[in-house]
């Protein structure tokens, strides 16, 4: 199924006008709407005050007509996932709701930070960027010992908060055990983007991030998550200013190999082999020749190497300097 220019136009039409239909509170009366804090092809996002406990909040409502229910029953699938996800990398869920007119809406934690993609401009030294890339892998393993598949992980689907934490959202497209793979007819029905908003459509997932299988619509595993973060990890290493080492390319190729048998079995593992590479120089991609091993361990124990040399070197002069 393909996402025509119509049905394009009719989203974006039934998203704008959704703005005269934002409730004044929700949760009788418990939660007071403030303003919009943004908005997909799917959902606004509101700010809100929890009355009850005093707090602010975020309030994504479903914001497309959806007369199969597919896309609600999507969003109540988000808030079961963000439940039995209990992790500091995932936004826990506080409460979820059905609006008068059906719509489905969801209260949040409220999380200011930047998009994963803005922050790295504040972050140029490559270590760095390599451990908030391991602070991502985080809660995907999390996630993939129980067995969910993110599906839809790109840089700006990470939040990186005013205080450090870092945190992966939209989980609307996960897949869970038990999931059947959606189709319509012979296709696949899937999730496809319109400016960079997930709405109902073609692929679940966004292009150029997918790992193969996923693109084709066929059964996938937690190794197409391992497919993205590969994709993420090699724009980490592009957008430095020098060449990146050959050892963390070999990871990129491990993880974002077209068989998903040769990749990484999860994110967990590709995240070891990254905390491996920061700790020791090298990773289990990589096969080193004695060149680089050598090299590798000059730069590893640097100092007592040169205080060594530079003993000998003192020691050689002063012998000298004795036989004259």
């Amino acid at each position: 199924m393909t996402l025509d220019d119509g049905r394009i136009d009719r989203l974006r039409r039934v998203a704008r006008e959704v703005d005269a239909a934002w409730p004044a509170t929700l949760g009788d009366g418990r939660y007071a709407v403030r303003d919009e804090l943004g908005r997909g092809g799917m959902a606004v996002v509101l700010r809100a005050d929890d009355t009850r406990l005093a707090r602010e909040v975020a309030v994504k409502i479903l914001a497309v007509d959806d007369p199969g229910g597919e896309i609600a029953r999507r969003m109540r699938r988000e808030a079961e996932i963000l439940g039995a996800l209990e992790h500091p990398g995932v936004i826990p869920v506080h409460d979820v709701g059905v609006l008068d007119d059906g719509r489905i809406w969801l209260a949040m934690k409220r999380v200011e930070g930047e998009r994963l993609d803005d922050h790295f401009a504040s972050v140029p030294s490559l270590n760095e960027r390599l451990r908030l890339f391991l602070r991502v892998c985080e809660p995907v393993a999390f996630a993939h010992e129980q067995g969910v598949v993110h599906r839809d992980l790109k840089p700006s689907n990470v939040m990186v908060g005013r205080f450090g934490e870092v945190l992966v959202l939209d989980w609307g497209v996960a897949h869970v055990p038990g999931d059947a793979i959606e189709t319509s007819g012979d296709a696949p029905t899937m999730i496809g983007r319109v400016d960079d908003a997930t709405v109902a459509g073609t692929v679940l997932g966004t292009p150029g991030w997918m790992a193969p299988e996923q693109a084709r619509g066929e059964t996938i595993d937690v190794r197409a998550d391992v497919h993205a973060l590969g994709k993420m990890l090699d724009a980490i290493l592009t957008s430095g200013p020098t060449p990146a080492p050959r050892a963390l390319r070999a990871v990129v190729r491990r993880a974002t190999a077209a068989d998903p048998t040769a990749r990484y079995r999860d994110a967990g593992a590709l995240a070891e082999d990254v905390a491996r590479w920061l700790d020791r120089g090298s990773t289990s991609a990589h096969r080193e020749g004695p060149l680089e091993i050598l090299v590798r361990w000059f730069r590893r124990y640097r100092p007592a190497v040169l205080l060594i040399v530079g003993y000998v070197v003192i020691r050689f002069f002063v012998y000298v300097l004795a036989r004259n």
